[in-house]
């Protein structure tokens, strides 16, 4: 459709309902949620109408806003940076499940640090470290976790993070890419054009840097300690093998409502259970 415009030859500022309309007939499902939430943001008409424009034209409305809802938490988001799933809230909530008494957190993977900044919120003061290889990961993520002292490192997994954590994590949350090679380009148009792809690539059978992590994280987890990774349900079986053959203790959960698989694993050396 053509740009929506509230130039001064425009009768009126864009309306709620003609708001609705555009996003509606660019094919928003949600589109009268999505009206309200822009109709917040936008501070001028012209602010609107620019903000319309870019979610007609196939923008994710996270990055319209420039922040995504997670658990509760206003997360930042920008151009080039993965945008946290609502799926994701269930691997917060098993890690809280899982180490309800968690001192030190890492958040692996951490896209726009959403995944470490829940579990700080739900955990009070912890140490928050965060890692991811991309740049503008990092930049954001730093916004993300700054309100609870988090630190955010860049590197390649645990190449990242301080030798000073090693043993010392309670909370190992790894938000791995899991898609496999073959399977980006079947991704909606939202993630595929506007995401990185070294965030949804996970190799050719989707597990790579999940086997990578799973490989070290012993090395890195306390006595007692959990590692959790999002994964496909299809995906599941194998990654339990990666965990287990680390020496972890490990388990499948599901949520149907969230259509989301998280597989757990424990570092039981060391630990009294």
């Amino acid at each position: 459709m053509p740009p929506v415009s509230s130039s001064p030859s425009s009768p009126s500022p864009l309306s709620r309902d003609l708001v609705v309309a555009a996003l509606r007939t660019a094919g928003c499902v949600f589109a009268e949620d999505e009206a309200g939430l822009i109709l917040g943001a936008a501070r001028t008409p012209d602010e609107l109408a620019a903000m319309v424009d870019r979610r007609v034209t196939g923008l994710p409305l996270e990055l319209v806003l420039g922040w995504a809802e997670f658990r509760g938490l206003r997360i930042a988001v920008e151009p080039g940076v993965f945008v946290p799933r609502r799926r994701t809230e269930f691997l917060v909530e098993q890690a809280l499940a899982h180490a309800p008494d968690a001192s030190v957190v890492v958040d692996l993977c951490c896209g726009s640090g959403a995944v470490g900044a829940a579990l700080a919120a739900a955990l009070g003061r912890v140490e928050l470290h965060a890692a991811d290889i991309d740049p503008a990961a990092v930049r954001c993520a730093r916004r993300n976790v700054a309100p609870f002292g988090g630190e955010v490192h860049a590197g390649d997994l645990f190449a990242a993070l301080p030798d000073s954590l090693r043993g010392r994590v309670g909370i190992l949350a790894a938000n791995v890419p899991y898609v496999p090679t073959e399977e980006v380009g079947l991704l909606p148009a939202e993630a595929r054009d506007h995401e990185p792809l070294v965030a949804l690539d996970g190799g050719a059978d989707g597990l790579d840097v999940l086997r990578r992590v799973a490989a070290e994280a012993p090395n890195w987890l306390a006595p007692g300690g959990c590692l959790l990774v999002e994964t496909s349900e299809r995906q599941a079986p194998t990654a339990l093998e990666a965990f287990t053959r680390s020496g972890l203790s490990a388990r499948p959960v599901v949520s149907e409502e969230l259509y989301a698989t998280v597989v757990v694993g424990l570092n039981q050396a060391g630990s009294q259970t």
